[in-house]
Formats: structure tokens, sequence, C-alpha cells
């Protein structure tokens, strides 16, 4: 498993416990300190998880946009907290092509999601993906167009 994976995967867990506790606290450093992770690994997901929570408010609006009959609370939070990072990652890391934050998040829901996780992730996504025009870059370069 790569150190990016292990990093999405911590930072899942870290934004799971944040929507569950709504803040910081002993449980983070808890989870540090039961979780075995480089330092690589620990600055990748502590990166998401800032990026995400500072972000919040407008993921959350294009999670209710793009999401097709669901209300972002009514969600599961596991769910949720996927789209959130990939969401995050399709639009403010210009590092990571949409191909790796696709495969990523559908992996993530396969690994910590129900049977219709997967599925339900990707159509989000590959919405967002098609629609949003500040994705135009990464439309391009995933499709492989000039």
């Amino acid at each position: 498993m790569g150190s990016r994976h292990q990093s999405r995967e911590r930072a899942l867990q870290i934004l799971f416990q944040y929507d569950i506790h709504g803040k910081p606290g002993v449980w983070l450093d808890e989870f540090w300190n039961q979780c075995e992770a480089t330092e690589d690994v620990r600055a990748f997901a502590e990166e998401l998880v800032r990026g995400v929570l500072e972000h919040r408010a407008e993921l959350d609006a294009l999670l209710g946009r793009y999401a097709t009959n669901w209300k972002v609370s009514r969600m599961q939070v596991v769910d949720r907290n996927i789209l959130r990072l990939g969401i995050y990652e399709l639009l403010w890391r210009e590092d990571v092509p949409a191909k790796v934050t696709m495969n990523e998040a559908i992996e993530l829901a396969k690994d910590f999601g129900d049977d219709e996780a997967a599925k339900f992730v990707n159509g989000v996504l590959d919405k967002v993906l098609a629609a949003e025009a500040r994705l135009e870059a990464k439309r391009k370069a995933a499709s492989g167009r000039p």
C-alpha cells in the first residue's frame, strides 16, 4: 500500500471523527498514538484534513448540488467524508490527477463503505468532474486531450 493511500485512509478516519465529535480534542492525539504512520503519511493526511475542513462549506454545497436526491446531512458519514476528500483533491490539489483521485476514492469506499458506496462515490465524483468549470484542465488530462 502506497504512502499516499495510507494518508488518505488516515485522513478519512480523522474526518469521520470530526463529523462525530465536531472538533479536535483528546481523540486526535489518541488516534495518532494508536496509529502507526511515517512522517510522510501523517503530513499528507493532516494536509488533506486541513484542506477539507477549510473548504467544508463549499464542499458540502457541491455535494448537495451533485448528489442528486440526497441531503448531505442524510448521507452515510463515511460516504460523505470520502466525497469531501475526493472533491477537495479534485478542486484544490493540482498535483493529484483526476484519475488518481477517482480511483483512490472508490477504493476507500470499497474498504470503508457499504456495498453501494463505491458506485455512489463514483457517480457523484464523475458529476463533479464533468460539470465543474474549474476542473477543465483535469478533465482534459483525464481524457488524454491536449
